[in-house]
């Protein structure tokens, strides 16, 4: 099946590389080259991502949550004056360095805020607090897809401001953060100043008893006296955290190779074989991912509720069903006349699904199962799997989709399956327990005899009995 003809906005820009391309050199770009220099534009963000993720451990270390956030806007801000201005400036190479720069700021992003909520978060709140930053990515998504509507900015004179709007919330986070106070387990961890500590919980908390999670922050400190600094490699070869990465990289992995970015691929051209206009086509897309707020939006009220673990058994499952009657349907959209509504339905349930449990629980699983020590090295193998994942399932699933036709969300679903099995064997539930407590049930898992077993002393912890 041939996927429909590229969005407005796609048209436009490739339209402006080739004028651009004429403009300097007389001729036109052939088609071959343009394909491949569009492909470059479009996969430059996801290995920007990727490079994000690998700056993650040492920013965090170096400046503090709050500080690599701050840090990071030059990222966003820098780029969007560049793509608004690439028009004017004639030059489609700053659209290509822009995407690989707001890659970058992606990839911090996305790994260093659910660090940040995570550790600011109490233990009741935290898995609520975990859930918002994917909440935010659909609404950004949303906000996105409307503004690019052919009848607002997706036209040949509103591209470059569609592009340059993508440095708005940067300069709002640049103006409102500074207020916020710093992770209270950095500062007492890692910077070891526990009056600063104790002044950011109580600014959080908007109480002065602080006492309480104070004690639990220390107890952590002193459980990760034995191993120090964790970095990506000690991480790799440490046994008292083999589960906790396994189920990490499993995680991300599954995220991004459960077919979601596949479903989006897909879906206009199923909105068309049901009938849809294709005038239409960017008003259903947008419905979609109005759908995909709402569910998220409801994610972060029944996270606490229902628990991460049933979360993600709950949206693997209906992914992997959605996955399965779309390739019936797909196969046999030509044949019955009432498949493409049923095609529809399946691409929804899968965005439900997906919203729900594999988009927000994985980043907030990597702050509840790893300590402050190894936290940071975590987010960046979590985000590395993320966003190599989501490159490679750009890169080959147009020849997925080429070799397999309607049988290609097969791969997806085989995925799917393989993901909940690991789930529903191995990934414990997280909700409502201290850091120290849920590495605690891992401790058993990776069979070792306590946190981290370099030290003999820690054996008999103090058991943390106060509400955080």
């Amino acid at each position: 099946m041939e996927q429909q003809d590229q969005s407005m906005k796609e048209g436009y820009m490739q339209q402006f590389y080739n004028e651009t391309y004429r403009d300097r050199t007389g001729e036109f770009i052939e088609d071959f080259p343009l394909t491949l220099l569009w492909s470059l534009t479009v996969s430059m963000f996801p290995f920007g991502g990727f490079i994000g993720s690998l700056l993650v451990g040492p920013l965090v270390n170096k400046f503090g949550r709050k500080g690599a956030l701050l840090f990071n806007n030059i990222f966003s801000i820098v780029p969007a004056i560049l793509m608004g201005c690439s028009k004017v400036a004639k030059s489609f190479e700053l659209i290509i360095i822009s995407r690989l720069l707001v890659g970058i700021c992606a990839g911090l992003s996305s790994n260093v805020v659910p660090m940040y909520l995570g550790e600011l978060a109490p233990k009741n709140l935290r898995g609520a607090l975990g859930v918002v930053p994917q909440l935010f990515i659909t609404v950004g998504i949303l906000v996105a897809q409307i503004f690019g509507l052919r009848n607002l900015l997706a036209n040949e004179d509103g591209w470059p401001i569609l592009l340059g709007l993508t440095g708005v919330p940067a300069a709002l986070q640049l103006v409102l953060l500074p207020f916020f106070p710093e992770s209270p387990r950095y500062l007492l961890i890692q910077k070891k100043d526990e009056a600063a500590a104790k002044q950011a919980l109580k600014t959080l908390r908007g109480w002065d008893s602080v006492d309480a999670e104070v004690a639990e922050i220390r107890q952590e400190d002193e459980a990760e006296k034995a191993a120090g600094f964790i970095s990506v490699l000690k991480l790799f070869r440490m046994r008292s955290l083999r589960w906790q990465l396994i189920s990490i990289i499993i995680l991300m992995g599954g995220q991004q190779l459960s077919g979601v970015n596949a479903i989006y691929y897909y879906a206009d051209q199923i909105y068309l074989s049901a009938g849809v206009k294709e005038e239409h086509v960017q008003y259903v897309t947008a419905g979609t991912g109005a759908v995909n707020v709402v569910m998220t939006f409801c994610a972060v009220f029944v996270v606490e509720l229902l628990g991460r673990r049933l979360l993600l058994l709950l949206g693997f499952s209906i992914c992997l069903t959605a996955c399965c009657v779309l390739t019936a349907a797909l196969a046999l959209q030509n044949t019955v006349s009432w498949m493409p509504y049923i095609s529809i339905v399946c691409v929804i349930s899968y965005v439900v699904g997906h919203a729900i449990g594999p988009s927000p629980i994985p980043a907030l699983l990597i702050t509840e199962i790893f300590l402050q020590s190894s936290r940071s090295s975590a987010f960046m193998v979590g985000g590395s799997v993320h966003w190599l994942s989501n490159f490679t399932v750009g890169l080959i699933f147009p020849f997925i989709q080429e070799g397999l036709g309607p049988y290609s969300f097969i791969v997806f679903a085989v995925i799917c399956l393989l993901t909940t099995i690991y789930i529903f064997l191995i990934v414990p539930e997280t909700k409502a327990k201290t850091f120290m407590e849920i590495n605690q049930i891992f401790t058993k898992m990776n069979k070792v005899s306590e946190v981290y077993p370099e030290k003999e002393e820690l054996k008999e912890l103090p058991p943390v009995t106060s509400e955080q």
